[in-house]
């Protein structure tokens, strides 16, 4: 786990396409865990999906409600640890398969994106060997302190004046460039849930951007080639991950969401938390107006009192407590994308997940706020899943499945590179200054 010190977070061995594998993903959200395993069995590319090399096929799931966690990250250890081998177990006794290793996303964190370009000489074809060197010369900007990397993922190539190559083995040039995108997290919040997982007796084989995997679950090729930009409701962070020439080239995140929502209407009609959660999830609306006024919805009391009457919300006043924090985290999604390279696709349409989105009228007032065409996103090509985890708020822990196929994109250096190029102490130094400050 001291791989977070040189600012990575673990990469996962790219999958064979001829190679059938077993693949466990673990969703940590703020409201819920989510555990799926699956076989990946090599399958023809769909004309839907060419990108994809397998075929996902579900063996085992499992959710259940999170605890220990706030907006995506871990606050009390010992709960959520609890939580997740409750998930894990759950999904193992269903497979009969005993996980060694997980994917797990990671949507806190303040999860945002950075560019770099770098240079090198070649001579002749561009080799791997060259491919390497301008790739490591990229990655030597990534060391930021208190961030870890995510994702390391190259855009585009460069040869002298040639600009925008995906391919470049084999071609001739002098000067050899790539556009790098870096994903990073805050990194006590990647350490603390590596370290609540791997608590569990399990390896975390990959931590993965939220928005990136549930991109890659519910995105049709073209429309990632076309440009489109995920974003992610979740109950406590929004994440947005926005796609050009299907080249992942943006992420950005803030920790609002749905639980935001939930604690509104728990104020606004005084009443418990797990009542407003209830309310939400059964009547919540954005939509004005249409509604009867003597369509009342009944609210429990705070206490305990049996006697106590409930009081009754009529679904048109239920409204003005949803509706505003909706608006104001679809406003800051709108600032955030018009700072991004999404304000450059025009055309370019948005696609809504997590269990958030699900609150009706909710793509209209996208749409009317975003100013483009929304749609909300389910999980695409995974067979054997149950009608509970078909809709987008499993969009994330369906496109951990989908990531082992597009691992070998990423590019991280070797961790003994990564140790002598950031030259703060020997590798033995570094995992006991990470036991020194972890316990």
């Amino acid at each position: 786990m001291s791989v977070l010190h040189f600012g990575l977070t673990p990469k996962m061995k790219p999958m064979s396409p001829k190679r059938a594998a077993v693949v466990a993903a673990l969703d940590v959200g703020t409201s819920k865990i989510a555990c799926m395993i699956a076989r990946l069995e090599p399958h023809p590319p769909q004309e839907v999906l060419r990108r994809r090399s397998h075929g996902v096929e579900l063996l085992g799931f499992s959710h259940l409600e999170a605890r220990g966690m706030k907006a995506g990250v871990v606050v009390d250890l010992v709960a959520a640890e609890q939580a997740i081998r409750q998930a894990l177990d759950a999904a193992e006794r269903m497979t009969e398969v005993q996980l060694e290793s997980v994917v797990v996303s990671l949507s806190a964190g303040r999860i945002g994106s950075e560019r770099f370009n770098a240079t090198v000489d070649v001579r002749g074809t561009v080799s791997e060997t060259d491919i390497g060197r301008v790739l490591a010369a990229a990655s030597r900007h990534s060391v930021r302190d208190g961030r870890a990397v995510l994702h390391s993922l190259p855009i585009s190539y460069a040869l002298d004046a040639t600009t925008g190559i995906h391919n470049p083995r084999g071609m001739l040039g002098r000067r050899f460039g790539v556009d790098m995108h870096m994903v990073t997290a805050d990194i006590a919040a990647a350490r603390n849930l590596m370290l609540t997982v791997e608590r569990s007796h399990l390896t975390v084989e990959a931590m993965v951007a939220s928005p990136y995997v549930a991109a890659q679950a519910v995105l049709a090729d073209d429309e990632a080639d076309l440009g489109a930009a995920l974003i992610d409701f979740g109950a406590g962070t929004t994440t947005l991950a926005v796609f050009s020439s299907g080249r992942f080239v943006h992420a950005d995140g803030f920790a609002l969401g749905g639980a935001n929502v939930t604690m509104d209407l728990a104020r606004g009609l005084n009443c418990r938390i797990t009542d407003a959660e209830r309310i939400k999830t059964l009547y919540g609306s954005v939509l004005s107006g249409g509604s009867d006024e003597r369509d009342m919805i009944a609210v429990p009391p705070v206490g305990d009192d049996e006697s106590e009457p409930p009081q009754f919300v009529s679904r048109e006043n239920l409204v003005r407590f949803v509706k505003p924090r909706i608006e104001e985290i679809l406003e800051m999604v709108r600032d955030r994308l018009t700072a991004s390279p999404f304000a450059a696709e025009p055309r370019a349409r948005v696609v809504l997940t997590g269990g958030a989105c699900q609150l009706t009228g909710l793509p209209d007032l996208a749409a009317r706020i975003l100013g483009r065409t929304v749609r909300v996103g389910r999980p695409l090509g995974v067979a054997g899943l149950p009608d509970a985890a078909k809709g987008p708020a499993f969009a994330v822990a369906a496109g951990l499945l989908v990531y082992p196929q597009s691992a070998h994109l990423e590019h991280f250096e070797p961790r003994r590179t990564r140790q002598l190029m950031t030259g703060t102490g020997g590798y033995i130094a570094r995992v006991g200054r990470w036991l020194r400050e972890s316990f």
